[in-house]
């Protein structure tokens, strides 16, 4: 006969919005051992699984502390509801948790009082959009339980109103009947309880007593601090409602999101292991990628698998459409699902797409050792160059506002996404890699007038060769990054140039000038004008994200702000529960301007 063996949660702490999927190990009655659903529809031997979730509610309220989530709170910041900070964020388990935060927890208090003179408060502003737009995926306003409503677990109500049972003064509400449960807000604070039971299908009777599983108290999602659009011409900052929208504007966002293959715990092991963990990383990079309502998206470190089952359809709900090109795979060798790639998602009122080319470096590298390697050295020169990264270019049509000057003139814009190698000893792999891509984008530029961007990480610090590669047009021959060349493919260094009138958009920061932009080129690098950094880990700190654009043909209108250390550093580093991913993202608005020519 049919049984059930085990069942357990991969995660320990169940989180709002992050769907909950019990591991359940049954024996058939053949005496195998399988982890395969037995739904009502197809009974395995008369016999089929039943599976209920229940909310265990206390007669005692529980609020949880919004530092150590998983910690109850003993305490609330009187401060937070005078200046109406969202309520979640004022409680603290312990003084000392409150007095280790306060450094940071003081600036949620003057953004509050700040926003709430203009309008209102800055994060329902950003945050409370997405909670509405009616996806039902995600929620992390404490009062809001309305917009949980349209989660679905299984066909038991979400909110049921009869009381399963009742003893020693605790409530159980059965609050789904499917084997996976997604929290709501409702449930914040509150155990949660798994049943799964065998049952007669001819009967519908248990047959045995069910397996069962209780959860920790679920904890609400902690939403990323908002980030606010600044506007490099000197007029102050603006919330994403208040974006600029005359004609021949857009914006862009380049993020990498951390592929779940590399988010290890032995790696990030400062990082809670429920924030680390897929199913909440998934819809906190969500919610925050939506929440900056960018006109095009180019996410790098999307596993494949990932961009089927989650981003392509969830993003397809917002008005965005996917491309995806994955990493080659003739140096991995795990999963073919889990290898990770270039996405660029497009907005479809605002774009068509025209054409795709996808660049895998390594058909450039065996046509480069084919063409320039001696024979002998050629095994050599391929373990060397082929990593099995790539580019994706997008070639897209805007679908409204026509050149002024040229009603008729179609208006393409050239979007280039990439993610270069990640090897700091390969310093002669990453700028071949960054020069075939430039060369590439410099034969599209021939045969269209057509503006670029080029975004990506490029695993490449301010400063170090690709850098220069891209910023300046060239490298300079006695640049240091030149000395490691074993195989010689880079000379002659005569010929590392472009001639795409590149500029790194967030150095537009270092070209404002007014009293509002001292904290924002306060996180720039003095030398280079790029960002301090992009990626934050326990053990480096750098910029290795960028945004180029051609500045003939484009100019910067704003910029997303950047970070400052001290407010990443309370976590350790990145990712964290606020943050779900090692890097940042990069957000530029832009304007077309009329070509000049290029240089």
């Amino acid at each position: 006969m049919l049984s059930v063996l085990r069942v357990h949660l991969p995660s320990d702490i169940p989180i709002v919005g992050c769907e909950l999927t019990p591991y359940v190990l049954l024996r058939r009655p053949d005496k195998t051992v399988t982890t395969d659903d037995v739904p009502e529809a197809a009974p395995l031997d008369g016999h089929f699984l039943r599976y209920k979730w229940y909310r265990v509610q206390s007669d005692k309220k529980v609020a949880v502390c919004s530092i150590h989530p998983s910690e109850q709170a003993t305490l609330q910041c009187l401060g937070c509801l005078k200046v109406k900070v969202p309520v979640a964020k004022s409680y603290h388990c312990t003084p000392k948790c409150f007095s280790d935060a306060w450094q940071h927890h003081r600036v949620l208090h003057d953004r509050a009082a700040s926003s709430g003179n203009e309008n209102g408060n800055e994060e329902e502003e950003l945050f409370g959009r997405f909670n509405n737009s009616g996806s039902g995926s995600i929620n992390t306003t404490l009062s809001s339980s309305a917009s949980s409503a349209s989660l679905t677990n299984g066909s038991a109500p979400v909110y049921p109103a009869a009381i399963t049972q009742r003893s020693g003064g605790e409530t159980w509400f059965e609050v789904g009947r499917s084997k996976t449960y997604t929290p709501t807000a409702d449930d914040i604070g509150h155990v949660l309880k798994f049943e799964c039971a065998v049952v007669d299908a001819e009967t519908k009777l248990t047959v045995g007593h069910a397996s069962t599983l209780l959860t920790s108290r679920v904890i609400p999602a902690p939403s990323p601090s908002p980030r606010r659009i600044i506007h490099v011409e000197g007029m102050g900052h603006l919330d994403a409602d208040a974006r600029i929208t005359s004609s021949g504007t857009f914006t862009v966002l380049s993020y990498n999101i951390l592929s779940d293959s590399y988010a290890s715990n032995d790696l990030y092991n400062y990082c809670p292991s429920w924030a680390l963990s897929w199913p909440y990383r998934r819809q906190n990079l969500l919610r925050e990628i939506v929440v900056y309502r960018a006109d095009i998206i180019c996410l790098q470190e999307v596993q494949s698998d990932h961009y089927e089952e989650f981003f392509s359809p969830e993003l397809d709900k917002h008005g965005y459409y996917g491309l995806y090109k994955r990493k080659t795979n003739e140096v991995y060798s795990g999963n073919m699902n889990t290898i990770d790639g270039c996405a660029t998602f497009f907005r479809r009122d605002r774009f068509s797409h025209v054409k795709k080319y996808e660049v895998e470096f390594n058909k450039a590298a065996q046509s480069l050792t084919d063409a320039v390697i001696p024979t002998t050295q050629k095994k050599t020169a391929l373990n060397r160059l082929v990593k099995d990264n790539v580019a994706l270019i997008v070639v897209l049509e805007a679908k409204v506002n026509q050149p002024v000057d040229n009603p008729g003139k179609r208006q393409l814009l050239c979007v280039a996404n990439t993610h270069v190698n990640v090897h700091q000893d390969l310093k002669d792999v990453k700028l071949w890699q960054v020069h075939t891509l430039l060369k590439g984008l410099e034969k599209i530029a021939a045969s269209a007038d057509i503006p670029m961007l080029v975004c990506g990480d490029f695993n490449s610090v301010p400063g170090s060769a690709p850098h220069a590669l891209l910023a300046m047009g060239k490298v300079d021959p006695s640049h240091p990054d030149l000395a490691v060349d074993p195989l010689n493919i880079l000379r002659p260094h005569s010929k590392l140039v472009h001639q795409l009138p590149l500029v790194s958009a967030y150095s537009s920061f270092a070209r404002t000038v007014g009293l509002g932009f001292e904290q924002h080129k306060r996180r720039l690098d003095n030398v280079t004008n790029e960002p301090l950094f992009t990626n934050v880990t326990r053990d480096f700190i750098g910029s290795l994200d960028y945004i180029f654009y051609t500045a003939d043909s484009l100019v910067v209108e704003s910029l997303l702000e950047l970070l400052d250390e001290e407010s990443l550093r309370k976590d350790t580093a990145l990712p964290s529960p606020e943050w779900s991913s090692d890097h940042i993202a990069l957000l530029a608005e832009f304007r077309c301007c009329k070509n000049r020519s290029r240089r």
